[in-house]
């Protein structure tokens, strides 16, 4: 069991949900007799304390369905968001596809800042920074030989925009890149652990610390200049 409010999307989605209830209450209270309102307040209490209960214990897991090829390719779905770019992640797929005929695909999710970007649509600048992040990505990777493409994934959810992926690119395993535990939103929501539960493939989890790799650099250039 979980916290049902662990994450600010679901904090804002309990307030517009109970927003909505407490509105419609004040509305029929006024408009009939406060006795009903009160017998509407009951009902809405009690499917609350339902949804949190439901939210606490987790959806029902479920298999994620994998197409299949009859090549020898060696395929790699990749899915990262902010660390894309980051050199622990190539050099995890580095490894992962040496000595093999390798096909990559990159998947970085388009995921909006904030809830309310979310129910507003309003993803054109999360999508345009997520193909940036690809293509700077897909560059490094090119410039360390690896044979790889890319796409930006679904904006409402990591694990759908993987799921999607999976149904017509045919990895043989999948590689999930997220900042440290402290600052990953991902393994705050359990992607990791969901997919490692519902993708019948090997799930290999890459922590990328963008901040620690900036510092290297910067010490590296230091000590040659």
């Amino acid at each position: 069991m979980h916290n049902p409010l662990r994450s600010e999307r679901e904090v804002f989605r309990a307030v517009v949900v109970i927003g909505l209830g407490a509105g419609a209450v004040i509305a029929l209270a006024l408009l009939t007799r406060p006795a009903v309102g009160a017998v509407l307040l009951a009902a809405e209490v009690g499917l609350g304390i339902g949804v949190l209960w439901r939210g606490a214990r987790g959806t029902l897991p479920h298999q994620a369905e994998v197409v299949r090829r009859g090549d020898d390719a060696y395929r790699v779905l990749v899915m990262a968001n902010q660390t894309v770019g980051g050199r622990a992640l190539l050099e995890e797929i580095k490894n992962r596809c040496k000595g093999r005929d390798s096909e990559i695909l990159v998947v970085v999710p388009a995921l909006t800042s904030s809830p309310l970007e979310h129910w507003a649509s309003d993803v054109d600048g999360a999508i345009a920074e997520a193909r940036q992040r690809l293509e700077d990505s897909l560059r490094s990777m090119e410039s360390a030989g690896l044979t790889a493409r890319g796409e930006v994934g679904d904006h409402h959810e990591p694990s759908a925009a993987l799921e999607d992926a999976l149904r017509f690119f045919a990895a043989d395993e999948v590689i999930i890149s997220t900042h440290p535990p402290h600052k990953s939103r991902w393994l705050e929501r359990g992607v990791v652990e969901r997919a490692r539960r519902e993708v019948p493939l090997p799930v290999t989890h890459v922590v990328v610390d963008l901040e620690a790799e900036a510092t290297r650099t910067t010490g590296a250039a230091e000590t040659t200049a």
